[in-house]
């Protein structure tokens, strides 16, 4: 049976520019009615003009502790990929390999993050980074890993066979034919690993560890009854989980243009 009528289209790019930035002014409006206005939201919810005044007068030290959680999951999201792509190029060169990980990843998968960080914490001492970092790596590793071995499994066997049949080495082949076809799955991997490893990062803060990073600050705010100053800090991991993800978006744009057609 065929189907009629026009095909669905991409959007235009404004449309995808313009459509967020509208639904967030909406709900901008609805918050500052609902808290200003109509005063029936809940008593713990801010006014946003009070969170904004929140951060201008104390953006120095918000964004020094945006600093510090960004550098965490810029580590974490650097290790988990790192260790992702080897393992992944291992699964998809030897099937042994593959089975022995397959369980493993699995697992890291399901891990809970918020029963995980704890002992991280506690582990490697209250004044180390390096169990927030672990946390972002371990959250990041699972999309990285998956994509990569994805993108390393497109490659058909008889366009290595004829790359073969024409001399080319082994180094060769993986230049010309299997790191292009992996390279977009591989940006997919860090696009979507890249706000899992911020959110893995705050969750790592909000429980412990040294005094700083917007997941301590978060917590303590928010614990202290300063909610207008606690949604600040959110408002700091909401921008750098937005920079993390139009970084990675704009590199995997870049690698689609480069792609073979």
């Amino acid at each position: 049976m065929t189907t009629s009528g026009a095909e669905l289209r991409p959007a235009p790019g404004w449309v995808r520019v313009v459509a967020p930035i509208t639904v967030g002014v909406v709900i901008l409006v609805i918050w500052v009615v609902a808290v200003d206005v109509l005063k029936v939201a809940p008593r713990a919810l801010p006014s946003p003009i009070a969170i904004i005044n929140e951060f201008v007068l104390r953006s120095g030290i918000i964004i020094e502790d945006m600093g510090i959680t960004a550098s965490n999951s810029l580590v974490g999201l650097a290790a988990g990929a790192i260790a992702a792509i080897v393992l992944a190029a291992l699964a998809a060169t030897s099937k042994p390999i593959d089975g022995m990980l397959a369980p493993l990843v699995a697992a890291i998968a399901v891990v809970p993050i918020v029963a995980l960080t704890p002992i991280l914490n506690t582990m490697f001492g209250a004044s180390s980074q390096f169990g927030r970092q672990s946390v972002a790596a371990i959250a990041a590793f699972v999309p990285v890993f998956v994509n990569v071995l994805r993108g390393l499994r497109q490659t058909r066997p008889v366009h290595r066979d004829v790359l073969r049949s024409s001399g080319a080495t082994g180094l060769q082949t993986f230049r010309v034919l299997t790191l292009p076809t992996a390279l977009p799955y591989l940006m997919t991997g860090l696009r979507i690993a890249s706000s899992i490893a911020v959110i893995a990062a705050l969750v790592a803060e909000y429980f412990g560890g040294p005094a700083d990073g917007i997941g301590t600050a978060i917590a303590t705010y928010a614990k202290s009854g300063r909610a207008s100053l606690a949604f600040a800090y959110v408002a700091g991991g909401i921008a750098i989980g937005l920079v993390f993800f139009l970084v990675t978006s704009l590199l995997e744009w870049l690698v689609s243009r480069r792609k073979p057609v």
